[in-house]
């Protein structure tokens, strides 16, 4: 029996993503996704939208068909 996974290479918030301190996030999205560790990729607020900034993924949580990350923003490109 198989599980999906999905892979990811940008982070999207739809504006869902919740501040636990001051550069750093958590975002719960549904299904199992996979992000690369420490390294830089960018954030949007939307798939086909601009990039609004730059973080590292920090932790990745999979739990009940969830997947949670952890990220620090390390650059803001927008504010809004």
């Amino acid at each position: 029996m198989g599980m999906p996974v999905e892979f990811n290479t940008m982070i999207v918030t739809k504006g869902k993503e919740t501040r636990i301190e001051e550069n750093v996030f958590i975002l719960k999205k549904e299904g199992y996704r996979v992000y690369p560790l420490h390294v830089p990729i960018e954030v949007r607020k939307t798939k086909e939208g601009d990039v609004t900034g730059t973080a590292y993924a920090e932790r990745l949580e999979w739990s009940d068909g969830y997947t949670f990350l952890t990220y620090r923003l390390v650059s803001l490109n927008s504010t809004n």
